[in-house]
């Protein structure tokens, strides 16, 4: 590396920092971009990928990253004696980010997929949850006996590169469907009548049935399919893999993991 080369990133560097630094206190929104500080792999340090728009999962509360996810990568980075750091990333960065070593594992509310197998190591799942719908509440006896109701004008929305996405695409082919980057936009569309249901992670249509309540919104309750979420590792990083295993036995074991899924999401079985 040059000379000129070396002033030139460190000047990068620094005008990075200085932004960050300027932007504390700002929580960026489900809908804003982010420009995750590049942090170089040390093996006193647990960097952790997050997309933070998923209540109760990940999500930001002011300037703090919380949720299940949260919680649990506390845990794991204490047992494993190392600093915590979330990286910040958009949902479809994720396995890129992994494979390029920018993070070390995914913690962000990931379905376990064949396709997903291909390029990456899961380790044991930490929870089963499926898709759920959330619809207006004066709309919900429709489907008392199931997802038949749909006319020709209906429409679904699903949040795209999802397994929500993959849900409605093969069981709803006939239905016209919108795609979303974010959960916020697909219930407003859903208050304006411009969608009639929104499919996604049941514990994410929880969370937004709750919030939405006095707004008319309610979940019909039932999960339409059943999806082990785990966290992702590199297929190399064998050491991590075989230890986050072994955290998560003897967490389920002691009835800690049992205590913090329900503290996140109550109605969880």
């Amino acid at each position: 590396m040059g000379k000129n080369e070396c002033i030139c990133r460190f000047t990068a560097v620094f005008f990075i920092l200085s932004a960050l630094t300027l932007a504390a206190g700002c929580a960026p929104t489900a809908g804003q971009k982010t420009d995750p500080v590049i942090i170089p792999p040390d093996q006193n340090v647990l960097r952790v990928g997050v997309t933070t728009n998923s209540p109760p999962l990940i999500f930001r509360q002011g300037n703090k990253i919380v949720g299940l996810e949260a919680d649990l990568a506390r845990e794991l980075a204490a047992y494993l004696g190392k600093s915590l750091r979330f990286v910040e990333l958009k949902w479809d960065d994720q396995i890129p980010a992994l494979l390029e070593n920018r993070t070390d594992i995914i913690m962000s509310g990931m379905t376990i997929t064949r396709l997903r197998k291909v390029r990456v190591a899961f380790a044991l799942s930490y929870f089963e949850s499926g898709q759920m719908a959330l619809v207006r509440r004066k709309d919900a006896a429709r489907y008392g006996t199931g997802l038949f109701s749909f006319t020709t004008s209906s429409a679904i929305g699903a949040i795209r590169d999802t397994t929500g996405e993959f849900y409605v695409e093969t069981q709803f082919s006939s239905v016209k469907r919108k795609l979303y980057t974010n959960p916020d936009a697909a219930v407003k569309d859903l208050i304006k009548k411009e969608i009639d249901m929104f499919i996604h992670d049941a514990p994410m249509i929880l969370y937004l049935a709750s919030v939405n309540e006095t707004r008319g919104l309610t979940d019909l309750f039932v999960r339409l399919t059943k999806e082990p979420l785990a966290w992702a590792v590199r297929k190399d990083d064998v050491a991590l893999l075989e230890s986050t295993n072994i955290f998560l036995r003897s967490f389920n074991e002691t009835g800690e993991l049992s205590k913090i899924v329900k503290y996140w999401i109550p109605l969880a079985n």
